[in-house]
């Protein structure tokens, strides 16, 4: 510039650009100011070449005074020489005809940027949070899961969303575990021609249980990873990105997954159930809660499976009723407008309605039961959800208890065979035997079982009344030791036990044709044959003393031609807590609800 005009109107705009930087406050501040400031050195030189003067206003008056007082020795001067400042010019001509250059090719400037990065030079956009995503776009870019990470991967570049489990920073470097369900992998970020110094700071500073995106290279390690689920793949991170940060936890994830047995062994804390079941969300990440609540799923897929192999037809029945479906005070109460209604116990009539009376002849349902009863016990809940089925029988109940039996050995082989993953996982917090059981399952009278309970010295057992929890375990133990098995099922119970629309036993009118089944000493199922004839259902329903006009649809419905029928009902969650041996049903519910527990 050879403009003196020229010259002032430049320095006049970098000295804005400058005061913009410094008002920003960005962290990066110092590195933004430097290049500028050299620019308006370069440019004051200029002016004083073409000028012969400083740039600058001219002095007061009152200054021209001050230069003319005695001169003090001037202080050490702070900040960049003469010398130094001509250098920084001369760099900054330099990099405004680079500038000039490349904006004159952008394929040039393209292959400097690339250039730029493989000498190490900061690219800030392979870190940093991610803007919240709110489907703004859908990209081709394709996420690998953490277990569906393969050998035939190695040498390749993958993007993995995950959540950081453990993270370590060692010297130039830093180490996740990522974990996605249970299963985890190791990434590593080191500082490198392709990796900045930022970049490795900014990941160390990802809290634990954060969401993170990375891409990375799939490689083999130079020796197992023991401590991951994905022992022979690491990923070398060459971008990492915060999806959702993680605030401090209430519990690590390591003292909630630790078994009581290491605990005691090792002195390291464990997570009371409390504080487990008031943070579930945290607690379901554990590698047990993954694996208990697959299997859960298992045996609901197994459930439906096997009936629709054998003709039934799932059916969704009204969980709000105008009367007590079994009879009884245990039930939740509610105004229906203006009209009293209650929570269904059981989809009993309804199933029973469809089977027996609409003509769908078999028939099931998974879905919510309520229960009023005051236990505080470790297997009562107020809500479970219940595996009901019901079909038609031609001569005897036995048909449905066949078929009963059949259905748990479907279910038992199949969590055996197909989450045998999971079963390791759980056995490793919580201990537990494998499920013994016989082909056909075994059955007993509800009397032999009570002669098997008074012949081991329990005198109190009765055969007139219902069988009382530390006696059904106690036969449990009885019958494991006698016949070897951990399911079996006892029949012809006392009619007076039983909920009104049983069948009474044809030759014993104490007695009657219903029977429950057994896990490990605990009932898992409740059925019978079902009254499928008008006048002794409402006789039944008398000794009951149950309301007839709240259960009137359902005694018309059998005034219409009835098929004789069986079923039983069959709670999720005790079938999952005993078959994993988990001692406690709140360990089988995710969000169970008990007489003191109505969140989360």
């Amino acid at each position: 510039m050879s403009s003196q005009e020229e010259i002032e109107s430049a320095i006049a705009v970098k000295g804005e650009e400058i005061r913009t930087v410094k008002a920003e406050k960005a962290p990066t501040m110092k590195d933004d100011l430097a290049p500028l400031i050299a620019e308006l050195l370069a440019l004051k030189v200029s002016f004083k070449e073409v000028t012969g003067t400083d740039f600058g206003p001219p002095p007061s008056d009152k200054q021209k005074k001050k230069d003319k007082a005695p001169q003090q020795e001037a202080p050490k001067r702070e900040g960049p020489s003469k010398k130094e400042l001509n250098k920084l010019a001369a760099k900054a001509k330099k990099d405004a005809a680079k500038a000039e250059k490349l904006a004159a090719n952008p394929e040039l400037a393209q292959q400097q940027a690339k250039a730029d990065v493989s000498a190490g030079e900061e690219d800030t956009s392979l870190y940093g949070d991610l803007p919240r995503i709110q489907s703004t776009e859908m990209t081709e870019r394709v996420f690998v899961d953490v277990n569906a990470l393969k050998e035939d991967m190695v040498g390749k570049e993958v993007f993995v969303r995950a959540r950081v489990h453990t993270t370590r920073s060692v010297g130039k470097g830093c180490f996740f575990v990522l974990r996605q369900g249970f299963a985890t992998v190791q990434a590593v970020v080191w500082q490198s021609e392709k990796v900045s110094k930022s970049m490795v700071k900014y990941a160390s500073s990802c809290s634990v249980e954060s969401i993170v995106d990375v891409r990375a290279e799939v490689i083999i390690p130079s020796e197992k990873i023991q401590s991951c689920t994905q022992q022979g793949l690491e990923l070398q991170i060459r971008e990492v990105h915060i999806m959702s940060k993680s605030a401090d936890l209430p519990f690590t994830l390591e003292d909630a997954a630790r078994s009581e047995a290491n605990a005691k062994e090792t002195g390291l804390p464990t997570v009371l159930q409390d504080t487990c079941l008031n943070f579930r969300h945290v607690d379901l990440r554990t590698p047990a809660n993954q694996a208990i609540f697959r299997i859960q799923s298992g045996v609901g897929m197994l459930f439906r499976e096997f009936l629709y192999k054998k003709n039934f037809i799932e059916i969704h029945t009204p969980k709000l009723i105008g009367g007590a479906s079994e009879g009884g005070s245990n039930v939740f109460n509610l105004k229906y407008f203006g009209s009293n209604a209650c929570l269904a116990q059981s989809p009993q009539l309804y199933k029973q309605i469809s089977c027996a009376c609409g003509g769908l002849e078999r028939v099931f349902e998974v879905g919510p039961v309520f229960r009023a009863e005051n236990s505080n016990t470790h297997r009562h809940l107020c809500e479970f959800t219940g595996l009901d089925f019901e079909m038609t029988i031609k001569e005897h109940y036995f048909e449905a208890l066949d078929m009963m039996g059949n259905l748990f050995l479907y279910i038992f082989d199949g969590i055996a065979e197909r989450f045998n993953h999971e079963l390791k996982i759980i056995s490793q917090q919580y201990p537990f035997e494998p499920l013994q059981y016989h082909r056909p399952m075994l059955r007993l009278t509800y009397a032999e079982g009570i002669d098997m309970l008074r012949a081991a010295g329990h005198a109190t057992a009765s055969y007139d009344d219902d069988i009382s929890t530390p006696h059904e375990k106690a036969l449990g133990a009885l019958v494991k030791a006698k016949y070897g098995t951990d399911f079996y099922v006892m029949d012809k119970y006392p009619l007076g036990v039983r909920p009104f629309y049983t069948m009474p036993d044809p030759e014993n009118p104490k007695l009657s044709n219903s029977y429950d089944l057994f896990i490990r000493g605990e009932e898992i199922v409740s059925g019978a044959q079902r009254i499928h004839e008008v006048d002794l259902l409402l006789e039944r329903a008398k000794a009951w003393e149950i309301p007839l006009e709240g259960i009137s649809s359902y005694v018309d419905s059998f005034k219409h031609g009835c098929l004789p029928h069986a079923g039983g009902g069959i709670g999720l969650e005790r079938v999952t807590m005993l078959y994993l041996g988990l001692h406690n049903i709140r360990k089988a519910s995710m969000f169970p609800r008990d007489p003191s527990r109505l969140s989360p």
